[in-house]
């Protein structure tokens, strides 16, 4: 949508029609004014002033800015979610060494995959030893949107009474229904995923699949342009991750369970940003890990 509204403003620019985002086209000057080049190698002549209007600049910043603070909140979810795995890792392994605690081990593989900075590994197995380390469980919540779509609320938390009224407050604030257990999880199959940051030879893929005793695996264009996303099962999904790494691809790509929809749906425009807007505020929750849903759009 805020892409959608730039291209708006500055066709309303361009066509001489009004708008907040509007660039000054001509001001005229002092006819004595010489011919100068500014810091912002804007050229001005005797007749006209061209400058950009503060106000477009500004906005620029701001949607470089939410961008950035997006991603910086994915990557802070993402080692956050981590760190309480190891914790829960290690106390219930009874064991820091992830060599004698396999279920560790399996864990700081995967977090490494997903870029989680080694300090913050070595704090959570740290913090797992100390007196006062929550006891951390995990939860799943279900809830109808607007429009058809489902949602899937993942939660990793040591406070389960918190989470679970965090949760339900985010949903009913924001018009949606909180679902009974089990009412929307049929809908979806829980695949391995492994997301890749660069396009992938289909052939290439199965052939190394196939060399890593992958028998089930589905490749998908990724949801940003020049990425790709290979689902299977959950079971073979450390093969399947071994299969990308022998193709030289391991740099940037992630691994993890996905909960994937047996029935995507297309909302309108108006149901998808109200959907939206519960799962945005679901996610500033601390103790929600994801949010998964059927949207096609």
């Amino acid at each position: 949508m805020k892409f959608t509204s730039v291209v708006a403003a500055l066709f309303l620019s361009t066509s001489g029609v009004a708008s907040a985002f509007t660039i000054p086209q001509q001001r005229a000057i002092s006819q004595s004014t010489p011919t100068t080049h500014n810091s912002n190698n804007v050229e001005s002549d005797a007749n006209t002033s061209y400058r950009i209007s503060p106000l477009y600049m500004g906005r620029a910043a701001a949607v470089r800015a939410a961008t950035k603070g997006k991603t910086d909140a994915k990557k802070a979810k993402i080692n956050g979610y981590y760190g309480k795995k190891i914790i829960m890792a290690v106390k219930q392994g009874g064991s820091p060494d992830p060599q004698a605690n396999r279920q560790l081990g399996e864990l700081i593989k995967a977090a490494k995959q997903n870029s989680v900075p080694i300090d913050n590994i070595n704090r959570a197995i740290k913090r797992a030893s100390e007196k006062d380390a929550g006891d951390f469980s995990e939860a799943t919540f279900e809830a109808y949107g607007h429009g058809g779509a489902s949602l899937i609320i993942n939660v990793l938390s040591d406070n389960p009474n918190r989470s679970s009224a965090d949760v339900k407050s985010a949903i009913n604030k924001n018009n949606g229904k909180v679902a009974e257990s089990g009412s929307v999880l049929f809908m979806y199959d829980l695949k391995g995923k492994i997301e890749i940051p660069s396009v992938v030879d289909e052939e290439e893929l199965m052939m190394a699949a196939i060399d890593n005793d992958v028998e089930d695996m589905e490749l998908l264009d990724g949801d940003e342009e020049g990425t790709s996303i290979v689902y299977t099962d959950p079971k073979e999904c450390n093969a399947m991750f071994e299969a990308v790494k022998s193709m030289g691809l391991e740099e940037g790509t992630k691994m993890g369970l996905s909960h994937v929809s047996k029935a995507p749906v297309e909302c309108s425009e108006e149901d998808f940003e109200k959907n939206m807007k519960i799962i945005d505020s679901l996610e500033e929750l601390d103790d929600v890990d994801s949010v998964e849903h059927n949207m096609s759009n």
